[in-house]
């Protein structure tokens, strides 16, 4: 998905990073609590540093929506996290992204027009109406709004057991149409009880996802072609080298790994989950590898000295596109509102908000 971004002008690029943490400090003084920041477990140490609050993509969305008092939303992220924090607040509120060119590879592996043809495709040789689309978090509201407006519901990494017992709960003969993240979809089918023969991978650049009528009707899970470029990094070989270097060591992946990664970690969970894991319900002297984003493992690292906290990926891949919000971007957004102007606002229209809504609402009311 093309979003635009213009270059920022010399006063933001050229500053020192002294300088751009004054002047943040300054705007966001200024604003007060019309003001409120969220950022991200993956953003860099000097966007977290000004956030007011910290967490996953849903947690984000959801204290967005706790603060009506907030005015302004700054949402350090990604596009479908400010899409969704806009979905969840009221209509006063202004969600904003500080660079729009923040986008996420995974939700974009799935767009509306090639679900579209797939939900057709599907119509045309098996039974639609036994078929429940649910939507991962990282997808865009217009994804969301087409599982709403078609009896699905969106899951997190945290809850996508309890909402796939939900969908199979609505009869024999149902499958699920699962997108965009392949391997959260087979990671928590295994964990039902299901195993590789009840899964089939719907590459949508292909006729019919690339199966045969048969192999589609026989199915329970159609699971979308599309990955997480960060997490499907980490192989087997990681943990079997972490586990050579530290034989009592504890290792935890998120479940956007590949299911062969998944299968050797001692936890397997959502960033909140490997937060609370690593942070929490670790033992001090307690040597860690952690299968996710690097600057949250670098963060946890640098927090919680009394542990060991390393990456079990030796080139600490980070998310790209989440790195593009910097301070800079961030000044120029909070200056422009002390000035009065809105940029970069994300905005739902009111159709596709409604149907995203209720499929937010769905999973909400299952959990």
């Amino acid at each position: 998905m093309l979003r635009l971004q213009g270059r920022l002008g010399a006063r933001y690029t050229d500053a020192t990073p002294d300088e751009l943490d004054e002047r943040i400090a300054t705007a966001k003084a200024a604003l007060g609590e019309r003001l409120f920041i969220l950022g991200h477990h993956y953003q860099r140490d000097e966007i977290i540093r000004w956030a007011d609050a910290r967490g996953d993509s849903f947690k984000l969305a959801k204290l967005a929506q706790a603060r009506p008092e907030a005015t302004y939303i700054v949402f350090c992220g990604v596009h479908f996290m400010a899409e969704a924090a806009d979905v969840l607040t009221s209509p006063e509120q202004r969600v904003i992204l500080p660079d729009l060119n923040a986008g996420c590879s995974m939700a974009d592996m799935a767009d509306l027009e090639s679900v579209e043809d797939a939900w057709d495709e599907l119509a045309a040789v098996t039974d639609i109406a036994k078929i429940v689309p649910i939507t991962y978090m990282n997808s865009s509201a217009a994804l969301k709004s087409f599982v709403g407006s078609n009896g699905g519901a969106v899951c997190t990494s945290s809850n996508a057991r309890a909402v796939l017992d939900w969908a199979f709960a609505k009869g024999e003969g149902t499958k699920v149409l699962f997108f965009p993240d392949q391997h959260l979809g087979r990671n928590t089918g295994f964990d039902m009880g299901y195993d590789e023969s009840d899964m089939e991978v719907w590459d949508p650049r292909r006729q019919l996802g690339g199966l045969k009528e048969a192999e589609v009707k026989e199915a329970t899970f159609l699971l979308w072609k599309g990955h997480c470029t960060v997490h499907q990094r980490f192989r087997p070989a990681h943990i079997e080298d972490f586990r050579a270097e530290h034989p009592d060591g504890i290792v935890v992946v998120h479940p956007e790994c590949a299911h062969d990664v998944v299968e050797l970690a001692d936890v397997v969970g959502s960033t909140e989950v490997i937060l609370r894991t690593v942070t929490e319900e670790a033992a001090p002297g307690s040597v860690i590898g952690v299968g996710t984003e690097v600057h949250m493992v670098q963060r946890m690292a640098t927090e919680n000295p009394d542990r060991t906290i390393v990456s079990l990926d030796p080139l600490v891949c980070p998310c790209s596109t989440m790195f593009r919000i910097d301070a800079p971007h961030l000044c120029w957004v909070l200056e422009n509102l002390v000035e009065g102007n809105v940029v970069n606002e994300i905005r739902v229209d009111d159709d596709t908000a409604e149907w995203a809504r209720v499929a937010l609402q769905r999973m909400l009311d299952i959990v």
